[in-house]
């Protein structure tokens, strides 16, 4: 075979080697590529896996029992009467059903905002609450609308003594409509219902005998 023929040939032989070399590598990436997108999808799915598991109500130790009496401040005294589960979304909620008596009314509580609930006044506490309405009333020479609104924060408080303070300010010592203003019988009302309501769960009966009794408060008595 001429020498020209066989270089010719051998050409041709490295030509299609190199072709099929270079095939081989774009198929290589392509397969690559397409192995990182799969990873990167997967990935991404993962992530979005461990979010919704994220989304879930903190744990937390319950404090209360059914038929346990709570205060909640901006309600006042009410009673657990069930403990219930339900889901929003994919979240698992544990609740306190609170009725407040005085309101009829039934209050939902997630167990993670219990917090916001407090226990029924000690005995000693709710004595200091009493020797709180036997003091003077504190006289506030500011504007009603000021001091309306500081009683009404108080009264939402849910804190016992400051309860007591709104009473022992507001009092007027008989039940006479006419030396009290609508407002301020209101709110002294509110107050009062608020703090008996707590004081009858420890003593009963005896609580409003025994707030009137601090207040110096009387009935006006019938005329003949």
């Amino acid at each position: 075979m001429p020498k020209k023929k066989k270089m010719q040939k051998i050409g041709k032989v490295k030509k299609i080697k190199k072709i099929k070399k270079n095939k081989e590598k774009s198929n290589l990436k392509k397969t690559t590529g397409r192995t990182l997108y799969k990873s990167s999808s997967f990935k991404a799915n993962e992530e979005k896996v461990k979010i919704k598991k994220i989304v879930k109500q903190p744990t937390e130790k319950r404090i209360y029992n059914i038929k346990d009496h709570v205060v909640y401040p901006k309600h006042g005294v009410g009673k657990i009467i069930a403990i219930e589960r339900a889901k929003i979304g994919e979240i698992d909620i544990t609740f306190y059903k609170v009725f407040i008596e005085k309101e009829k009314l039934t209050l939902s509580i997630p167990l993670n905002q219990q917090s916001h609930l407090r226990n029924i006044s000690s005995i000693n506490q709710i004595n200091k609450a009493i020797n709180i309405l036997k003091g003077k009333p504190k006289i506030k020479r500011s504007m009603w609308s000021r001091r309306a609104q500081e009683y009404e924060q108080k009264i939402n408080s849910g804190k016992i003594y400051q309860l007591a303070e709104v009473v022992k300010d507001l009092n007027k010592k008989n039940d006479i409509i006419a030396e009290q203003s609508y407002s301020e019988r209101q709110l002294f009302e509110k107050a009062y219902e608020r703090l008996k309501t707590e004081l009858e769960v420890v003593l009963g009966e005896k609580a409003k005998s025994k707030m009137d009794k601090a207040l110096k408060r009387f009935d006006e008595q019938p005329t003949t």
